[in-house]
């Protein structure tokens, strides 16, 4: 039975093998990939992308990733596209076909195909004598000289190169095409990415209390406040504008320290000029000043107005935390 050791060892060894790998990839990468570069961001139309068995897998994650980043593409498996799916490139696609030999059966079949249909043809292959390396319009190489599986077959170091090409072609054209956060977030709409990219605080605002007080209210009345709404805290606001804030700390603080405060008003315990954010603020934002601060409310402002409280809390419930 291996032990820890011998497993440790050996993943550190394919990690050190494909990290070799990779970096001789940049060899490679020469005015030819900048042509096709170029080419693809001067398009009217698509990118297909396709390949067989775990070249396919990685064609698959290629195209979601351009997908992502404002590149419109489509994945064609090669096994299928002999057999009905070639139906769906269009006059305008280019195609990247993947395939670490450039000679299985599946793709010798397809490339006459494809040129026939005239679109333009790149290939991602590490045999540069392959009938698809000779075929194609552009020819990214993708070769490493071992896999790291111990037998030297397993698709591991290949399908890894083929990726980095894959991200190195996505960044490219997303830097050529300016493409901004504002535009990854129209993308990436769902789950916490997406959040974090397009929620703002007025979208948060809306699902919360707005605790005020103003400065000469009593100290009850204070109590009263940030007890009903549930926030740790009320601001102290007069004519709508923000005069100051009261956490439940300050209240603490004030009992821990006065033994009569009856004849005390809001205005004697409050904090002036409390930290806050405007209402159309990324809520990522809001989340970094209460980092950066360590604190849990942050006051929200409306063109200079009082718009309500944004706690700690609300930015977990929605995942931006």
């Amino acid at each position: 039975m291996s032990s820890k050791k011998s497993i440790v060892s050996l993943a550190k060894k394919t990690i050190a093998i494909e990290s070799l790998a990779i970096s001789q990839l940049a060899e490679f990468i020469d005015d030819t990939f900048a042509e096709a570069v170029e080419l693809i961001l001067n398009s009217n139309g698509r990118v297909i992308i396709t390949g067989i068995g775990k070249s396919a897998i990685i064609a698959n994650k290629i195209v979601a990733t351009l997908n992502s980043t404002g590149t419109p593409s489509v994945f064609m498996h090669a096994a299928d596209a002999i057999h009905g799916d070639l139906g769906l490139i269009l006059k305008n696609d280019l195609v990247i076909c993947i395939s670490k030999s450039g000679n299985t059966p599946e793709i010798k079949v397809l490339i006459p195909l494809l040129k026939n249909s005239g679109n333009t043809l790149i290939a991602i292959t590490g045999n540069m004598k392959s009938m698809l390396a000779e075929q194609s319009d552009y020819v990214f190489n993708s070769y490493v000289e071992k896999e790291a599986c111990p037998n030297n077959l397993a698709p591991t170091t290949s399908t890894t190169a083929q990726l980095v090409i894959g991200d190195a072609l996505a960044v490219c054209l997303l830097e050529l095409r300016g493409f901004s956060s504002d535009d990854f977030a129209k993308y990436h709409p769902g789950g916490a990415l997406g959040k974090k990219l397009f929620l703002r605080v007025r979208d948060i605002l809306a699902q919360t209390e707005k605790p005020e007080v103003s400065p000469d209210a009593s100290i009850k009345k204070v109590i009263i406040e940030i007890s009903e709404k549930r926030l740790g805290v009320t601001a102290v606001t007069k004519d709508e504008k923000i005069v100051g804030i009261i956490t439940d700390g300050d209240l603490r603080r004030m009992l821990a320290e006065t033994e009569d405060f009856s004849q005390l008003s809001a205005e004697d315990i409050m904090s002036k000029n409390p930290k806050s954010i405007t209402i159309n603020a990324m809520a990522i934002e809001a989340m970094e000043i209460m980092d950066k601060n360590e604190i849990s409310q942050l006051i929200v402002e409306d063109h200079g107005r009082y718009a309500g409280v944004i706690h700690i809390h609300d930015l977990i419930k929605e995942g931006i935390i």
